[in-house]
């Protein structure tokens, strides 16, 4: 984290990324030394109402972070900057979204958690929007516009009001990752018997993992016959999420049920002091490794392998194992949302594990889950591509598996294949 007195100083010139939280209530001038280099500017967790007007004097600027701020309105100083391609302004007070607010390369745009109820119709003149997030917010619909904006890929509208998904945005060609849980759908799901397990029975040790929805730890279990098991606590936060609500998390997760290709879980949390929400999970072998990492400001929507050699075979298992997962989820009216390498564990062999139903929802209804299914056919073949991209094969070797990839990102939702389908064709090579 930087300084206002550093920058004041002129510490920072130069500078292509500046990060200041310091409770500020107004935009401090000094920014514009940075004019000639600043790319990416952070200014969340601060008491700002608005931006400058002239805010396009940063001639740079690609990526602009506001989250946790006082605004109201999406500033409109905001569309005059043409390099801007990245804006959140998440966990702020947002109500209106101004057309004149969204620069023209807009690709990602953030807005959970905020009290916005309807979109501008001219959202849909965006060609370059892949990720729109608006999770926790007051929508009943979006704007029909959008269904023009046709590299669109990612979408959040977790915890809003919709009453039904809108069937432009389920025809989309690009759109593999929606989320859609916390909304009155009347989703078809219904509560899945599961173990209780009483939290005196559980002692905590080191922090695995923490995420938005929650923190998990290792965790040794002592159950009521005396028997002693090492396993994994997942204690889920109160928090809106940029996926949804942690809850609908751990209803999916429980629901999904058990398969060889998803983490095991071993009951839910019983009788925590502060009444906090947890699953006890299968501990997952240190053998197991995390695919990729997460997309990053530029990839936008693709994940970052880092150099990551795969063997045919590895792929060809790995790819198996996923796709019977998604075919077991869909059988149960579950769609996972975030069907990512970055959610994927793996070993050397090819044995995988699909994780993280951050953005998981359960089918609003049998015809509509059928669509689903198709969009998230489309997200295995993004991830069939990478895999392809990082493995030591030959293209004849690949041709089939090459061929099968190409039918799951079809532009048309419904002539792609089933995750049944899927999964035969790939038991088949």
């Amino acid at each position: 984290m930087h300084t206002l007195a550093d920058l004041r100083a002129g510490k920072l010139a130069g500078s292509k990324r500046l990060d200041l939280s310091c409770g500020l209530t107004a935009f401090p001038d000094e920014i514009f030394s940075l004019s000639d280099s600043l790319e990416v500017l952070n200014l969340s967790d601060n008491r700002l109402t608005e931006l400058p007007a002239d805010l396009h004097r940063l001639k740079h600027l690609k990526v602009l972070f506001c989250s946790n701020n006082l605004f109201t309105r999406l500033p409109e100083a905001l569309g005059q900057c043409e390099q801007l391609f990245f804006v959140g302004f998440k966990a702020c007070r947002i109500s209106q979204v101004p057309p004149r607010s969204l620069p023209p390369r807009l690709r990602s745009l953030v807005l959970t958690d905020n009290c916005i109820e309807s979109l501008p119709e001219e959202l849909g003149q965006f060609e370059h929007l892949q990720k729109l997030m608006l999770a926790g917010n007051r929508l009943h619909g979006l704007p029909p516009s959008i269904a023009a904006c046709q590299r669109l890929e990612l979408v959040r509208i977790a915890s809003n009001n919709f009453r039904q998904l809108p069937q432009w945005l389920l025809q989309m060609p690009a759109l593999a990752w929606l989320a859609f849980a916390g909304n009155p759908l009347n989703d078809i799901h219904t509560e899945e018997p599961i173990r209780q397990i009483p939290w005196s029975q559980l002692t905590l040790h080191q922090v695995l993992g923490e995420g938005a929805s929650g923190i998990i730890q290792r965790a040794q279990w002592l159950d009521g016959a005396g028997s002693t098991e090492e396993v994994a606590v997942k204690l889920y936060k109160g928090d809106l999420t940029s996926d949804g609500s942690p809850l609908n998390e751990m209803a999916a997760c429980i629901a999904a049920g058990r398969h060889p290709h998803l983490i095991p879980v071993e009951g839910e949390v019983f009788g925590h002091p502060q009444q906090a929400r947890g699953l006890v999970m299968q501990l997952i072998s240190p053998r197991f490794a995390t695919l990729a990492r997460p997309p990053s400001l530029e990839s936008c929507t693709r994940d970052v392998y880092d150099g990551t050699r795969l063997r045919f075979d590895t792929v060809l298992r790995m790819a198996t194992g996923i796709a019977s997962a998604c075919r077991h989820l869909h059988d149960r009216g579950i769609n996972h949302g975030d069907l990512y390498a970055h959610n994927i564990l793996f070993e050397e062999n090819g044995e995988s594990l699909l994780g993280d139903f951050g953005a998981a929802a359960f089918y609003p209804d049998v015809q509509t889950g059928r669509t689903l299914e198709r969009i998230e056919v489309r997200a295995l073949g993004i991830l069939l591509g990478e895999l392809l991209a990082c493995c030591d094969a030959s293209d004849g070797e690949t041709a089939e598996l090459r061929g099968l990839q190409q039918q799951c990102v079809q532009p048309d939702v419904m002539c792609r294949p089933s995750f049944a389908a899927v999964e035969r064709a790939l038991s088949s090579l």
